[in-house]
C-alpha cells in the first residue's frame, strides 16, 4: 500500500517496489493514467552496488527504462526543469515579478529590485528546505496575495508622477516580499518528498530552475515592452492602466479567496 503525505497544496504519495533476484536491467515501469494529469513523478532506485539514482518522470512520457544508465546529470536536470515548471506554473508569483517591472525606473534599479528577490527567496527558500523554518500555508499564501495588491496602487502612482517610499526604493520592497515568496517557492520542493541527503544538491537545482523561469519571464515582457515604444503606439489611457488593474484586481481577489479560506480552515 502507498504511504500518502497531505501538504498545504498537494497530496505526496509514496511508493517502495521490491524486485526479485533478477534487478531491473532491460525493464520498465509504466504509470498508467499519468499522461492524463499535470502530475510529476520522483523516482528514487537504490542499486546494489549501493548507489542511488533520482529521475523525475513527466506526463509526457509516463514511464522509466532501466536499461539506461543515468548519470547525476539526469538527476541535476530533473531538478532544475521541476524549478522551471514551478515559477511559470506559479502566477501569483509571476504576478509579483509582473507588477515590479511597472513601478522600476532605470536599468540598474531594476537589476537591484531583482536581485534583491533573487537573494530573499534563495534565502528562505533555503531555511524552509532544510527545515529550519516552517510557515503555515494559509496565512502565507493570503500574505503573498497582499504583496501582489499591495503593488497595484503604486503601479497608479507610477502613471500619475507621484512618488513613495516602494517607487524610490522598490528594491527594499522586493526583498521584504521576496523573503515571503521563498516560503512559497519551498512548497513545490518539498513536495517531491526528498531524503535529506539529496536536500542540499536538489535545492540548488530547483533553485537555479525557478531564476531561469523567472529571467525568462522578465526578459519576454522586457522584448514586449521595448516592441511597443519602437512602434511608437500610442495607447488609449485604459489601457496604459491596464497593468494596475490586472494586478490589483488579481491581487485583491486573490487575498479575499485565501483569508476566505484560512478563516473557513480555522472555523
Amino acid at each position: 500500500m502507498p504511504a500518502e503525505r497531505d501538504l498545504p497544496d498537494s497530496l505526496v504519495e509514496t511508493r517502495v517496489i521490491e524486485t526479485d533476484g533478477n534487478g531491473l536491467a532491460g525493464k520498465r515501469v509504466e504509470f498508467v493514467g499519468l499522461q492524463a494529469t499535470i502530475t510529476d513523478v520522483l523516482v528514487r532506485v537504490h542499486l546494489q552496488d549501493g548507489t542511488v539514482e533520482t529521475t523525475m518522470i513527466h506526463p509526457s512520457q509516463p514511464w522509466i527504462d532501466f536499461a539506461a544508465t543515468r548519470s547525476p546529470l539526469a538527476a541535476a536536470r530533473a531538478y532544475f526543469v521541476s524549478g522551471i515548471q514551478h515559477i511559470l506554473l506559479g502566477i501569483d508569483h509571476l504576478l509579483f515579478v509582473f507588477g515590479l517591472l511597472f513601478i522600476v525606473r532605470s536599468r540598474w534599479m531594476l537589476v537591484k529590485t531583482i536581485t534583491a528577490f533573487t537573494v530573499a527567496h534563495s534565502i528562505t527558500l533555503a531555511v524552509a528546505t532544510l527545515g529550519e523554518i516552517a510557515v503555515p500555508a494559509l496565512p502565507l499564501n493570503a500574505v503573498i496575495a497582499l504583496s501582489i495588491l499591495f503593488l497595484g496602487p503604486e503601479i497608479i502612482r507610477v502613471w500619475r508622477g507621484q512618488t513613495s517610499f516602494t517607487i524610490r526604493h522598490p528594491w527594499v520592497v522586493s526583498f521584504a516580499f521576496g523573503l515571503l515568496h521563498g516560503f512559497g517557492f519551498a512548497s513545490g520542493l518539498t513536495a517531491l518528498g526528498l531524503p535529506q541527503g539529496d536536500i542540499p544538491f536538489a535545492l540548488l537545482m530547483f533553485n537555479l530552475g525557478v531564476e531561469a523561469g523567472q529571467l525568462a519571464f522578465v526578459g519576454l515582457i522586457l522584448l514586449l515592452t521595448a516592441a511597443l515604444k519602437s512602434i511608437e503606439i500610442r495607447l488609449p489611457r485604459g489601457l496604459q492602466l491596464m497593468p494596475a488593474y490586472v494586478v490589483g484586481i488579481l491581487g485583491a481577489y486573490w487575498t479575499i479567496d485565501r483569508i476566505a479560506a484560512m478563516l473557513g480552515g480555522a472555523a
